[in-house]
């Protein structure tokens, strides 16, 4: 699908745009349902996800990407997490932690992230790893060595697990060989020492995709459950849980739960009474009321995506999108 900017940017670019409402009334004159409490809405649906995936796997994987403050409350004087969330997750993932972003939270490739702006994400992420979980960051570095070296080392150095992405898109394969390559059997997430980030595969068919994949020592592979209009099997997938080197590994599906994407199996199926305004920065993607049980059934519910991610093999999901709950609260129930 696509990756993700500072939230607060995103914010800034609306700012101008429509009102919209929460509660029952809006300017679209459709009936919504109401939230009084966005992030513990956003926690419980991941919690549900969570709950109806180990119900057919108890080992499911559940990594929600960016939006670490969901799992507190906002006038929390202290960075104390929700223990239910906590154990509703295996690990979170965190965009730009140190290259990729400016000052004014917008994107910059290659770029270090502002020293402020990185402590902040830094100090959200060690709440995860004190607790035992597995951050799994993704910084934009461009295909420039130095920034690629550094990136490994300071993420190494927090005991985060990094990639170091060369295209914010996530359409490629880094020529650079994974950092910490092992040969080991990667059971859990806690065991790996690296990971490969892409979903927009563009340049490759199902076929050339999975072999291309094959041919990788990553011990984490997150990716799409399409590639173009093709669904994976759970052959497919299978395929991809060995190494190059011979090591077992972990492969992970990316899904987006707070935007709608029109370009998405699900889309016929859609409502007008849960989406909210088109994403400027991600043409076809729209915010979606995440606490309506109708979306939650596309999401979640019976023949929704999280089954076709379960049928296919996949060992886990990576949730997007989870800061979905800041748009809401700048927003306000109006």
């Amino acid at each position: 699908m696509k990756t993700r900017v500072g939230f607060a940017a995103f914010l800034t670019v609306c700012a101008a745009s429509a009102v919209f409402s929460c509660s029952s009334e809006s300017s679209k004159n459709v009936q919504r349902v109401s939230c009084d409490d966005y992030r513990k809405a956003m926690r419980d649906f991941v919690i549900q996800i969570s709950d109806t995936a180990r119900k057919v796997d108890s080992d499911f994987i559940v990594i929600p990407q960016n939006g670490q403050n969901v799992a507190w409350d906002d006038d929390a004087e202290e960075l104390e997490p929700d223990s239910s969330y906590f154990n509703a997750i295996d690990g979170c993932g965190r965009e730009d932690t140190f290259y990729g972003m400016n000052s004014s939270y917008d994107i910059a490739d290659g770029e270090k992230t502002p020293e402020n702006l990185s402590a902040e994400i830094q100090e959200m992420c060690d709440v995860y790893v004190n607790a035992g979980l597995v951050v799994l960051s993704t910084d934009y570095t461009k295909a420039i060595t130095e920034n690629i070296e550094d990136s490994f080392s300071k993420n190494a150095a927090k005991r985060y697990i990094s990639f170091a992405a060369t295209e914010r898109n996530l359409n490629v394969i880094p020529d650079y060989e994974p950092y910490n390559k092992n040969t080991s059997d990667i059971k859990k997430l806690s065991d790996a020492k690296n990971f490969l980030y892409i979903i927009n595969p563009d340049d490759y068919n199902k076929e050339t995709f999975i072999s291309a994949l094959k041919e990788t020592d990553y011990d984490v592979i997150i990716m799409d459950l399409f590639i173009t209009n093709d669904q994976l099997s759970k052959k497919d997938i299978d395929a991809l849980k060995t190494k190059k080197n011979g090591g077992s590994r972990l492969v992970i599906c990316y899904m987006s739960i707070g935007e709608a994407e029109d370009y998405r199996w699900y889309w016929s199926q859609v409502e007008e009474k849960y989406l909210y305004e088109e994403n400027p920065e991600w043409k076809g993607n729209y915010k979606v009321c995440y606490w309506d049980p109708d979306w939650q059934k596309i999401i979640c519910g019976e023949n929704g995506y999280l089954s076709k991610i379960l049928d296919s093999g996949f060992d886990g999901v990576y949730l997007d999108i989870i800061d979905a709950f800041e748009y809401f609260e700048e927003k306000g129930t109006l």
